[in-house]
């Protein structure tokens, strides 16, 4: 995080806007994001930690905000950043709407072991994926801790014979993740770390570990660019940038970063915003030819205003900076 003196409260909360983003599916077990953006001298920063999340995790995503806002971001390596589509746990069925969103991103990231679902449903969205990418298309999979590592072992063994770019977070725990990892490694599948980093006290114990093969970074939960940075060059792996459904604001942040990493050898969860059915900014960084440009961008005020949140969500998130901003 920057060491930079805090902007008072008072000046950040005086641009707070509050919006509520309607989404084209249901995510995260919502169907409307909410994010709170205020505006600085280097332009516009976003805090939108998931509801759920207390002052303690959600005060490293506003010092990443007041990072962005404040100061100016790491120099950057590359002007483009190549992106993965982003398929929910979606019906196999709905596979193909979803994929035409982004347009022609080469590489596709799905979501497996969601609640209430089975891992044949998995099979099915995965094999959907790869018919409607064919051979030469990347298929990941996020199971966002989801197994246990019998599970995953199973599961991973099963969902291989789809070709597997890397498997994403497929259990809870690092030690977990290092076993599994173990029991992979005559299959040659890679094996990324995102909760075990991004929640992690250390987020350096994936790596000492020898848990994971990637690290996935993002830049709100990490407190910034400067943070993340330093966090892929002392854990030594490869890093995919990505996103928590931001809006195009907290996108550009992210693809900022992503441009400012020495080495990118993966494509990045940075698409995210075809997932959104509305925007704060006319310029949203949808993927174009399966890439986001790394720049910032501005709200629109008619957008900011078209979807405000209502007023008592607003006060929420008035009073939810002000607690994080007490511990920073």
């Amino acid at each position: 995080m920057s060491t930079a003196p805090l902007p008072p409260l008072a000046e950040i909360l005086s641009s707070l806007r509050v919006v509520s983003l309607p989404l084209l599916t249901r995510f995260r077990g919502v169907d409307h994001r909410e994010a709170a953006l205020f505006e600085g001298p280097e332009g516009w920063g976003e805090f939108s930690p998931f509801l759920e999340y207390g002052p303690g995790e959600a005060s490293t995503w506003l010092a990443a905000a007041i990072d962005f806002a404040y100061e100016p971001q790491p120099t950057p390596h590359r002007a483009r950043i190549g992106v993965n589509a982003t398929v929910p746990a979606v019906a196999a069925a709905d596979v193909s709407n979803v994929l035409a969103r982004y347009g022609s991103c080469r590489t596709a990231k799905v979501k497996v072991a969601e609640i209430g679902q089975s891992l044949d449903d998995d099979i099915a969205r995965v094999a959907a994926v790869r018919e409607q990418m064919g051979p030469e298309g990347r298929i990941r999979i996020d199971a966002n801790a989801g197994w246990n590592i019998d599970e995953a072992e199973r599961a991973l063994h099963v969902l291989a014979e789809f070709d597997l770019e890397y498997a994403e977070q497929p259990c809870a725990s690092v030690a977990e993740l290092a076993e599994l990892r173990e029991r992979l490694r005559k299959w040659d599948l890679p094996i990324a770390a995102d909760e075990s980093v991004r929640k992690a006290e250390d987020p350096l114990a994936v790596a000492r570990a020898g848990a994971a093969d990637i690290v996935i970074i993002k830049a709100q939960p990490l407190g910034g660019a400067r943070r993340a940075l330093d966090i892929v060059e002392q854990a030594g792996l490869s890093a995919v940038v990505s996103s928590a459904i931001d809006t195009s604001i907290g996108l550009a942040q992210g693809a900022l970063l992503a441009a400012a990493l020495p080495a990118l050898d993966h494509d990045c969860g940075l698409g995210t915003a075809a997932l959104l059915a509305a925007d704060v900014t006319r310029d949203s960084l949808l993927p174009r030819d399966g890439t986001v440009t790394a720049a910032r961008v501005a709200p629109d005020e008619e957008l900011l205003t078209r979807h405000a949140a209502a007023p008592q969500r607003t006060e929420w998130w008035r009073r939810r900076i002000g607690e994080c901003y007490a511990l920073l």
